[in-house]
């Protein structure tokens, strides 16, 4: 099949730590041939809905995939995954994400699974589909190559039966879509070994995602098996004339549902025991438990009336849309949500929103990594230090069609993050409570871009102190040059646990300081210190 090429990743994520122990050789063809593996490589059994949206979780981290699915028109539909995906992950987080990785479509499953770090499967849910195929990519996988399987309720004991090196195999059970949603539930089988476990759980963390380790395999595991009683029960609902799909949709997206996406059950109703808690809670509804409210222990017979009604109110709510409208439609509301969630608790954020907050604090440690090893960021040149790219998706355009503005300060303020970055204001000083914040800036708009193209941003410090930090920002296109805008801010050292401004480290003060003398040699920009009314400047300075 052919291959759909995308941007190469220029410095993904190392997933070093994804080797897992295993046995000293491997059984199986192939192992003479075994290139070295590579450091960012993935191999992906399945292209399907989950499939594809591992592929976008992984390329979108700057992973590089290789895919096997026998699906003629595999690569369209994971193109189509893909085009979502980019909208709504870009969307999702605050610092930028890496240079995405490429895709390769392979014929078989043995190379999906040569010369990759990990590789996960995501075929039908049919037991001995996923034997053989796991079955075969094991014996062309290094010994140290963990291995996750999507399955939403098969065992890991009896996939892994026929494997070579069953120890590798973990399940990591996503939930639609997957690069979207943080939850992945990871369970090994009986020959499972937890450094498989651990190594697979690290690289979903580094996908910012929330891995739930569970101690003991289950048929459908923990949240289907949750999903699947309130799922009887609404059948039932519509069965016996109670309530339409809509109405049972009703009551939970617009009640207990926005509830479980932050607190789930148990949180829940221990607050509503009141100041007493759970034990009161119980003690008021426990009784409840044995009053015939629910059918759970039967379900109803899937006749073909039931399946009539069920698929013909389906097709009510959708009102028309197609799948792709409802999937972006559902990705916008799960990206507004989480970036709520994001901003709570003092910006710490809770539920999947500290899962977020978390990614974006790794995101912002990866981007100053990347900045810090390319060549425009050295801080003893003489000229501005170029810090950031970007290539303006569709979101930065305005009804005018071209970038909306306040895209250009949002830019140069993530080029004023990656250069205190540079300078020590890393994750690790944020730590300490201790930061800079923005208390003036001034923008001014000097040309257009649109969509797709790729524009930089440089950055010169033109003064400090102790305590302040005045920077100059320009963003520039990537393919000429040319300015588009420009941004200065003038930044206040404090403290987030005093609530006061306070002066900086020596060592970043130090930084600064060797930053400034190779600056104070440079033209000092024409727009700097400018206020709105001043006649423009000329010169692209």
């Amino acid at each position: 099949m052919p291959t759909e090429p995308h941007q190469t990743s220029a410095s993904a994520p190392s997933a070093a730590s994804v080797a897992t122990p295993g046995a000293a050789s491997r059984e199986g063809a192939g192992e003479a041939q075994r290139s070295p593996v590579p450091t960012t490589q993935i191999g992906l059994l399945g292209g399907g809905v989950i499939g594809g949206g591992w592929a976008a979780r992984f390329l979108l981290n700057g992973y590089d995939v290789k895919m096997y699915d026998p699906d003629p028109q595999a690569e369209r539909k994971v193109s189509e995954v893909m085009a979502n995906a980019r909208r709504a992950l870009h969307r999702l987080v605050m610092t930028p994400l890496p240079a995405e990785g490429t895709l390769t479509f392979v014929e078989t499953p043995e190379e999906a699974a040569t010369g990759v770090i990990f590789v996960q499967e995501s075929a039908p849910e049919r037991l001995e589909l996923k034997q053989e195929l796991l079955a075969r990519a094991s014996r062309s996988a290094g010994p140290e190559v963990v291995f996750g399987s999507s399955t939403s309720g098969l065992l890991p004991t009896d996939m892994q039966r026929d494997m070579v090196h069953p120890e590798r195999l973990v399940v990591g059970h996503p939930f639609n879509p997957v690069y979207l949603l943080p939850l992945v539930e990871v369970v090994g089988g009986e020959q499972t070994s937890s450094a498989a476990k651990e190594a697979a759980a690290a690289l979903y963390r580094d996908l910012g995602m929330k891995p739930l380790m569970l101690g003991k395999e289950i048929d459908a595991f923990v949240a289907d098996r949750l999903m699947e009683a309130l799922w009887r029960e609404a059948l039932w609902l519509i069965n016996d004339g109670v309530a339409t799909a809509s109405e049972i949709d009703d009551a939970i997206r617009y009640g207990c549902g926005l509830r479980w996406s932050f607190m789930g059950t148990f949180l829940v109703y221990r607050i509503a025991g009141g100041e007493a808690g759970m034990r009161h809670f119980m003690a008021q509804f426990g009784p409840a438990l044995q009053w015939p409210w629910t059918k759970l222990m039967d379900v109803p017979e899937l006749t073909e009336e039931l399946l009539d009604t069920l698929s013909n109110q389906s097709d009510e709510q959708a009102a028309g849309r197609s799948i792709r409208e409802l999937e972006a439609l559902r990705d916008e509301c799960l990206v507004s949500v989480m970036q709520g969630l994001r901003t709570v608790d003092g910006g710490a954020g809770f539920g999947a929103g500290q899962v977020l907050a978390d990614y974006d604090r790794l995101l912002f440690a990866k981007a100053a990594e990347r900045v810090a090893a390319s060549e425009g960021a050295d801080l003893t040149a003489p000229r501005p230090i170029r810090v950031l790219e970007r290539v303006v998706p569709t979101e930065w355009i305005d009804y005018n069609g071209h970038v909306n503005d306040s895209r250009y300060f949002q830019m140069a303020s993530q080029a004023t993050d990656a250069f205190m970055a540079l300078v020590g204001v890393d994750q690790a000083y944020l730590a300490t409570g201790n930061t800079y914040m923005t208390v003036e800036t001034h923008m001014t708009n000097v040309g257009q871009a649109h969509a797709g193209d790729a524009l930089f941003a440089e950055v010169q410090l033109l003064g400090h102190d102790s305590k302040r930090m005045n920077v100059f920002c320009w963003v520039r296109r990537a393919d000429s040059g040319e300015m588009v805008a420009t941004v200065e801010f003038m930044l206040l050292h404090a403290s987030t646990v005093e609530n006061r401004a306070l002066p900086a480290s020596e060592a970043i003060q130090a930084n600064l300081a060797a930053v400034a003398a190779v600056h104070d040699t440079l033209d000092r920009p024409i727009r700097a210190g400018r206020r709105i009314g001043d006649a423009p400047a000329r010169g692209d300075s």
